[in-house]
């Protein structure tokens, strides 16, 4: 294969991974970028169902994320506030706190289909409103645990 063809690959050509998480969570998707050598970016394509979402209500303290919508319609939620969404809509979503935690739900009566891409950070902090979860990534590390369960900088120090 050129160099060249290892960098394009056509959507009808994505092999999607089935996700399922309970009632709530599920999608056909594929992680695009490592299939093409990105480095900086991630960008990844999923079909969401009716009634489902692919992942929790969540905001990014390092990357910045976007989503198009290939196809379909849904709610955009976002911060404390909703709108719908359709196909050819694009999608910001900046670093921030629960300002701009985001979720995408599909709540038509057809299949969602939404390309997203990121900036890929070596480490991230992610924040779950509706769980009250922190998540804490990069080098290997994955952390979650809840907003209130912290312990003060210098325990088990001295």
């Amino acid at each position: 294969m050129s160099v060249i063809d290892s960098r394009v690959i056509n959507i009808d050509e994505l092999k999607l991974e089935h996700f399922s998480k309970g009632d709530k969570y599920q999608c056909d998707a594929v992680r695009i970028g490592p299939l093409l050598g990105a480095k900086d970016l991630g960008f990844s394509y999923d079909i969401v169902p009716p009634g489902k979402c692919s992942c929790p209500f969540h905001s990014h303290r390092a990357e910045e994320e976007m989503f198009f919508i290939v196809k379909g319609t849904g709610t955009l939620r976002y911060g404390s506030e909703t709108r719908k969404v359709r196909a050819g809509d694009f999608i910001c979503c900046p670093v921030g706190g629960p300002e701009t935690a985001h979720q995408i739900v599909n709540d038509s009566d057809a299949d969602l289909a939404y390309i997203s891409v990121s900036t890929m950070m070596a480490a991230e902090v992610c924040e779950y409103p509706d769980s009250k979860k922190v998540g804490a990534f990069g080098g290997g590390l994955r952390h979650m645990t809840r907003t209130g369960d912290h312990v003060d900088y210098w325990t088990g120090e001295v």
